[in-house]
């Protein structure tokens, strides 16, 4: 006996190709996201379009759309059904006594499969969505701290050149000083050490302008950075609330729905697995034709069904579940380290803020008043060049520190904002 099973997609295509094939022309794909190309500014960079080229450009914020357009291809994968099947089976190789068999076996889920199987692709899907709002969220807290730490190491370079115009003209006056005999050899020699100090201090500012430029660039996918300038403000600290009004939003936090969504998901596997427990039903019809009798075509039926005596899908659902446990720990680390990351954050921003306000009022400027009346007096001939270079750095290490202070009070606002989903 020789039996011949195809599946009926490819007996539709050899009885009616005309229609199969536009079926298959009709048959609705995803359409995959066209990324915007928008052209990064050659002069002055605003924190509007670093954020717009990072939205339109950065891969992967577009990667994570993908897989949101694979998401909706699982949905409309799970909800098919199973294809039936053509069987023509011959009996005997002589004609005159050959049976000719030709039925169609139709599965049947049983179990809920197809639900089951549905709703686990929509679980995928949302956590899919998820997915994407939290890298569109981090992506926003990247391209702020990366501009903002740009706009930082611009005010650097700014001191570290001003001061050390300031140190060549203190070398300067020491060599006209020396010159004159008004004082020893020593002091021109602490003016230059001083000066190259300065000059070292611009090259390291320098090279962290380029290091910043660089790594906000890459965030829309540029080699290089091509802005000249990042136009910020830094004279406005980041302000954020502070106290039960954060921790409640922390409850809506995008990384924590994510989790949330991907313990729901594995919930859902469960169920898939479960449904799998159960053997599907397979009914056939058709029709049996013996050519060594007169009894002509014979309808045929049957029904078949896989007895569940050693297979019953216990290892994957014992797996499912499982996994399912570990989305659950997963979501209460998340959300224990998250809680811990925003107080911190909450609380370096206050303190960054502080510390801001006191130096901008207090001590910048006792810093520069006492380097200007050191300048005067060295000038005067009331002060050593010792007491100009001492002042001069105090100063220098003032503006530094209230720089660093700033520095720390976005970055702290930014990681209130990425948490938060802001």
């Amino acid at each position: 006996m020789r039996t011949l099973v195809m599946p009926l997609g490819l007996a539709a295509a050899l009885l009616s190709p005309a229609a199969f094939a536009q079926n298959a022309v009709t048959t609705p794909l995803p359409a995959a996201q066209a990324a915007q190309q928008i052209a990064e500014p050659a002069d002055v960079l605003t924190l509007d379009d670093a954020l717009a080229l990072a939205a339109g450009r950065n891969f992967t914020l577009s990667a994570a759309g993908h897989e949101l357009d694979a998401a909706e291809g699982g949905i409309m994968q799970a909800r098919t059904i199973p294809n039936p099947e053509v069987a023509v089976l011959f009996e005997d190789n002589r004609r005159d006594t050959r049976t000719t068999t030709a039925q169609v076996n139709l599965p049947i889920e049983l179990g809920g499969k197809r639900a089951a199987r549905i709703g686990a692709a929509q679980k995928a899907r949302e956590f899919a969505q998820s997915q994407l709002g939290a890298t569109r969220t981090d992506l926003r807290a990247a391209v702020l701290g990366g501009f903002f730490a740009v706009v930082i190491a611009q005010e650097r370079v700014k001191l570290a050149r001003g001061s050390a115009e300031i140190a060549a003209k203190g070398a300067q006056a020491a060599i006209r000083r020396v010159a004159a005999g008004k004082i020893a050899p020593l002091e021109e020699s602490k003016a230059r050490v001083e000066q190259a100090n300065a000059e070292l201090e611009v090259a390291d500012a320098e090279a962290a302008l380029a290091i910043a430029r660089q790594s906000l660039a890459g965030l829309w996918g540029s080699s290089e950075a091509r802005f000249q300038e990042a136009a910020g403000n830094l004279d406005t600290l980041p302000a954020r609330p502070d106290g039960a009004g954060l921790t409640q939003a922390l409850d809506s936090a995008p990384e924590l729905a994510s989790r949330r969504l991907e313990l729901e998901r594995r919930q859902a596997i469960i169920g898939v697995e479960r449904s799998r427990q159960y053997p599907d039903l397979t009914i056939s019809l058709g029709s049996k034709r013996d050519n060594g009798s007169d009894r002509g075509t014979m309808p045929v039926l049957g029904v078949s069904l896989p007895l569940p005596l050693f297979d019953r899908n216990q290892g994957n659902l014992y797996a499912a579940l499982r996994q399912a446990d570990k989305a659950a720990d997963e979501y209460r680390a998340t959300q224990v380290r998250l809680a811990n990351e925003l107080q911190q954050a909450t609380r370096q921003l206050t303190v960054s803020r502080s510390s801001a306000d006191t130096l901008k009022g207090t001590v910048l400027p006792a810093a520069r008043q006492a380097y200007e009346a050191a300048t005067r007096g060295f000038e005067a001939g009331k002060f050593n060049f010792l007491d100009v270079l001492d002042a001069q750095r105090t100063w220098f290490q003032a503006r530094i520190r209230y720089l660093g202070v700033v520095a720390n009070a976005y970055q702290a606002a930014t990681t209130i904002d990425r948490i938060l989903g802001r």
